[in-house]
């Protein structure tokens, strides 16, 4: 057995109201882990992402080496996870890494904009390193969706990217 990953999710955000709310009361984790070098290293963001954690659920702001190592080490195989990175090729190095998220998909709920990307949502932004992320993890077999809040329907990303030449 190993830790189970309820939701895998994509936010330039990571954790905030939506995600707190919405997402943790529809999959019930009790760990939140969000995976990012960069938060890591930044104090004030990672004690601003702990403080915005639901009652009774942990979190924890870890590396990407770490989460892979964590994942294949049976003493976390109690935590029930709803995995959070900031990057969709954060995500992407998860799964190279063995992280099987198969049964979920990834779902992207926010990417933010920055100069040579295209809008591909009202939300999502891509520039030519995420949507070869996009289409590397579609490569491994993973539905990539964009979905704001557990109630709205799913959006393909792949056919989005498509239809915007992308």
């Amino acid at each position: 057995m190993t830790m189970e990953i309820l939701l895998a999710r994509v936010d330039s955000r990571l954790l905030h109201g939506q995600v707190a709310t919405a997402w943790a009361k529809k999959v019930k984790p009790n760990r939140i882990l969000v995976v990012s070098d960069s938060v890591t290293e930044d104090t004030l963001r990672k004690t601003l992402i702990t403080q915005a954690a639901p009652p009774g659920v942990f979190v924890n702001v870890i590396t990407v080496d770490k989460m892979i190592k964590i994942y294949h080490d049976p003493q976390f195989d109690s935590f029930k996870v709803l995995l959070l990175t900031e990057t969709i090729q954060d995500m992407l190095k998860l799964v190279e890494g063995g992280i099987d998220i198969s049964n979920l998909g990834v779902d992207v709920g926010s990417l933010a904009y920055a100069v040579d990307m295209t809008m591909s949502t009202d939300a999502i932004a891509v520039g030519k390193e995420e949507v070869a992320a996009i289409r590397a993890l579609a490569a491994h077999g993973l539905t990539v969706y964009a979905q704001k809040i557990p109630n709205d329907s799913r959006k393909d990303l792949i056919k989005m990217l498509d239809k915007n030449g992308l």
